[in-house]
């Protein structure tokens, strides 16, 4: 920067927004639940990654401890309850002991079978449908557009074949997917520049024009 001077000018300018949004959470409110519930969740999602095994010995173990989960009975639908003599839950045939796919018998789970805590709408009461409902209501309000939403009970809904005359054109409508997404996508832009102020690009302009 000495050598260029007092009076340089940057040739392109980047500003950055809020990046950390640090809110503190009081014992007893109804969001210390939900908080430590997210903690809770995702912390453990990668709990194999704890340890790594460094030396043959390790290696060896983990390897014994696999082969042992692999015929480990995991759940009431297992196959391994074939070697038994119990009757598993929902049995087909071409079912084999030592074959069952659940991730409890994986190397990487190492007997924690499927989700480690509670999957959210145990604890947030909410399903996927009311999340995509919320975020969908708060986009529609940032950029400004009524959140009316028509009732369901004024349609009709039928499946529609690829030969019916009123279904446009693949090409068509992957078109008009991509057009709508594009226009979500500006109108999202221009709220949160309207949110976050005018930016002076006249710096990185100059930078370009040079």
């Amino acid at each position: 920067m000495d050598d260029l001077g007092n009076h340089a000018e940057p040739i392109h300018v980047a500003r950055f927004g809020t990046q950390v949004d640090a809110k503190g959470v009081l014992v007893g409110s109804p969001d210390a639940r939900r908080c430590i519930g997210y903690l809770t969740k995702y912390l453990n999602k990668s709990a194999h990654e704890s340890h790594e095994a460094h030396s043959g010995a390790q290696n060896a173990h983990v390897d014994r401890l696999t082969e042992a989960l692999r015929y480990e009975p995991c759940s009431a639908t297992c196959a391994n309850w074939l070697l038994y003599g119990v009757q598993l839950k929902n049995a087909r045939a071409g079912l084999r002991p030592g074959c069952c796919k659940s991730k409890a018998h994986r190397r990487t789970h190492l007997g924690y079978g499927g989700r480690r805590v509670l999957v959210s709408r145990k604890w947030s009461g909410k399903t996927m449908a009311d999340h995509k409902t919320e975020r969908r209501a708060w986009v529609l309000d940032l950029i400004g557009q009524p959140a009316d939403v028509p009732d369901p009970n004024c349609f009709i809904w039928q499946p529609v074949g690829r030969d019916d005359p009123d279904v446009a054109p693949l090409s068509h409508r992957l078109l008009r997917a991509v057009a709508e997404r594009v226009r979500w996508r500006k109108a999202m832009d221009d709220a949160k520049a309207r949110a976050d102020g005018p930016l002076d690009n006249s710096a990185t302009a100059q930078g370009r024009a040079a």
